[in-house]
This record gives structure tokens, sequence and C-alpha cells, in this order.
């Protein structure tokens, strides 16, 4: 039975972690409502809502300014907490969401399958090499996610400033200034100082026709391991999600790590930063940061025009087939005439 109540428990642990914040479409009009929606579970599906008491931070970056979200702007709907704004001037903004520590009690069993589920290898290394894989957890825990949109045409700033949160990724070039195919760089920071030799995953949702430069990737500096990114709607049989697909990245002394944007989608970063503490009543403190960002590809690529699939009849020839048609029979009445 203890058994029982343990794989039930783990498997709700690891299916309620990772938080996003994500749009439909993260290319937007100035002066226009918007919804952004904010994920506690997989980047496809989320077990729960966000309780407001529990942001410690809640706002928008734009056109040089920082601004608090109202308590009004928040809904819920189907475990998706919903935030609605109107966009204001063009530029690039961004949203991000701090919340306030909780904690969790592990025993050595649940907390050894969680750190591998989760990719916190290095903690898991440690136990290992330190013989403490027999150690019950008590671990302090806190998320703070950003995203990055773009409003309009006009390019600012902005992506580049820091929400002063506890962990926190800083592009070091616009997304929106980047198309499929080139390299993002982006900078950890861990109480505001540069984040060395921490473990970052990148991967990316797919749309619909999305444009790949997945053949065309090569490995890079600061990579441990780079894999294909991937749908993620369902689970096989009964086991939790995975967050640990895509490119699996180390940062550098300078806290730095390049991903490749291989595709179109929506590409989001995130990392656990997990720690022994000597805290009174806890064993570990972790601070989990994700980000997202849209990636399309340049307009002027000759891909950007879909055209049939390979095998296809092209439409013209539909239509040249049935002016020739049409052509055909009124002579044909014409001459019955």
């Amino acid at each position: 039975m203890k058994k029982i109540i343990l794989a039930v428990f783990a498997f709700v642990l690891f299916s309620s972690h990772i938080m996003y914040l994500k749009l439909d479409s993260y290319f937007l009009e100035p002066n226009t409502s918007a919804t952004i929606q904010l994920f506690n579970g997989t980047f496809d599906k989320s077990e729960n809502a966000i309780d407001r008491n529990r942001m410690q931070d809640a706002s928008f970056i734009g056109n040089s300014n920082k601004i608090l979200i109202n308590e009004s702007q928040w809904s819920e709907k189907d475990n998706v907490t919903l935030l609605n704004f109107q966009t204001g001037e063009a530029g690039t903004w961004v949203a991000g969401i701090s919340t306030a520590p909780s904690s969790i009690e592990m025993d050595a069993e649940t907390f050894n399958t969680y750190l591998e589920h989760e990719g916190i290898i290095d903690m898991l290394a440690w136990r290992q090499e330190n013989d403490k894989l027999d150690g019950d957890a008590v671990e302090k825990y806190s998320k703070h996610v950003k995203t990055i949109f773009q409003v309009g045409d006009k390019r600012t700033n902005d992506w580049q400033k820091s929400l002063g949160y506890p962990i926190e990724f800083i592009p070091l070039e616009n997304p929106y200034e980047l198309n499929t195919g080139d390299s993002i760089s982006v900078k950890l920071l861990y109480n505001g100082q540069p984040l060395e030799n921490q473990l970052v995953y990148a991967d990316f949702k797919g749309k619909k026709d999305a444009h790949s430069h997945a053949d065309e990737s090569e490995g890079h500096s600061h990579e441990v391991e780079a894999e294909e990114g991937h749908s993620h709607g369902e689970d096989e049989g009964n086991e939790p999600h995975q967050h640990t697909s895509g490119q699996q990245l180390r940062t550098d002394a300078d806290g730095i790590v390049t991903a490749k944007l291989t595709s179109d989608g929506i590409w989001y970063l995130q990392t656990i930063h997990l720690l022994n503490t000597e805290e009174e009543g806890f064993t570990h403190e972790s601070n989990w940061t994700t980000l997202t960002f849209e990636v399309a590809h340049a307009h002027g690529e000759a891909s950007h025009t879909h055209t049939e699939e390979e095998g296809d009849i092209p439409s013209y020839v539909y239509w040249i087939g049935s002016l020739f048609l049409l052509g055909i029979l009124f002579l044909w009445f014409k001459k019955k005439n």
C-alpha cells in the first residue's frame, strides 16, 4: 500500500512542476487586447492554476518602463492561469512572474526518482558519489518565469533588462532579430551573478507548416547533447512526461549557453538550480526558471511561400484545365445552335 501511495504521489509530483508563460502568437499588434497563459505542469498541459498570493512579482517591461500587473487582470480556465492585458506601444516586451518559496517533503527513493526525471543530474551524481542516496529530502523551491514577445514592428532593448529574480535568463540578442537557422546566446544569472556549469534544456513546440533547419544544425560550444525537438502532446503508456528533451547545454564561465534555433515555433529554455542547504527545516533549496519566445523564418526565404507538396498537382493546372473545358463546352453549344 505504501508503494502504491508513493507511486501516485510521484506521478502527481512529476507532472506538475515546470512553469511557463505562453502566448498563442508572440507577434502582437499595438494597443490591442491579448492574453498570456501561465502553465504549471508540462509545456502542453497545465496541472493547476497558480494562486495570486504566491506571486511575489508579476510585471511587464516595455518601452523602458516596468509595469506591475493588476490583480483584476487575472483569471483561470481549465487549470490555466490567464493574464489579460492591452499590448500598448510597439516594441519588444517582457513579462515575468516570480513565486514565493514553498516546500515539499520526499523520502529518499522518491527524491532520487524526482532528480532523475527532472534532469537534475548533478545533484543525483553528488548523492551517489557521497553515499547520500538513502537521505530523505525537504526541499524549499520557488519559480521565476519570463516570456519575450514582439508588439508591432519596432524593436526595443527591453529584452535585455533584468527583472531582478533569484534566477533569470537574459538573452544577449533580441530573439525577434533572429530567424530559424540562427543561434541565440543567453546568460543565466543566479542572485545577479553568472551561473557557471549549470545544465540548461532548450526545446521548441513546432507549428503547422513550420520551417526547419534541423538538417543544417551542427554542434556548438557549451552544448552537451542536441536532439531534435518533438511534439509533446501525449505520453506513452502511463509514464509521466519528461521535461528533459531537446538540446542539453552547459553554461560556460560567464554563465552563457548557445542554442541552435532549428525550427519555427515557440522556443523555451529551462533549468532547475538545486543546492544542499543548512537552512533550518530544509535539506535542499531550488530555484526554477524558464524563458519563452517565438522564432520564425525570414520573410525573404524562398520557403516562406508554401508550395504544394511533391507529387501534388499545382492549383494553377486546375484553373487552366477548367478554362479549357469551358472553352470546349462553349464551342460545342455554339455549334449545336
